[in-house]
């Protein structure tokens, strides 16, 4: 081998070490965990769960996913009937900065993700928050990466399960769910 073609190997093998460190370094977002509550990995699979329904306010647009066990027990009627959401049951809700639609100004659309909400009912795990345990990771653009949310944050997080207990005992009449499922 010419001295050109060993210079050529040294700079590719260089290059293949670096961007083989960036991708180890590269955060697992199923690593992240609340302290003393959810594991972001509780929640492997939640990009391809069914919507339940949509959400927006002034700040941001939302879509509620439920795991199988939770869309089978929307179409139990559950939780409009009074009866109880089954253990098991899990809900993910996705925060995206709003945006207008380039081709449909009129439309608003996911911009830049904020957070991913995460609810779990447990009865026996979750017994002092009204069977539910809660999460919200909040979601760093700028290092692709995901942090349990804080008190900081809006709205402000406590750092373990009960984090969404107080707001959603809004609901308490209905297991503690504020989502109707839309009608198809």
């Amino acid at each position: 081998m010419n001295r050109e073609n060993l210079l050529t190997i040294g700079i590719a093998a260089v290059w293949l070490a670096a961007l083989g460190g960036l991708a180890i370094s590269a955060q697992d977002k199923y690593t992240v965990k609340v302290p003393g509550g959810l594991a972001f990995s509780e929640f492997r699979g939640y990009e391809g769960w069914q919507a339940i329904s949509t959400s927006r306010n002034d700040k941001v647009v939302a879509m509620i996913l439920g795991n199988p066990a939770m869309i089978g027990a929307y179409r139990a009627g559950i939780p409009g009937n009074g009866t109880p959401v089954p253990d098991g049951a899990k809900m993910a809700k996705i925060h995206w900065t709003q945006k207008q639609n380039e081709f449909f100004p009129e439309a608003t659309v996911p911009g830049t993700l904020v957070d991913v909400d995460f609810m779990e009912k447990d009865s026996k795990r979750f017994a002092d928050s009204g069977g539910w345990g809660y999460a919200v990771f909040d979601y760093d653009a700028a290092s692709d990466t995901f942090k349990p949310g804080t008190s900081a944050g809006t709205p402000p997080q406590g750092n373990d399960a009960k984090c969404g207990f107080a707001c959603h005992t809004r609901a308490k009449t209905r297991d503690y769910v504020f989502t109707d499922y839309g009608h198809r």
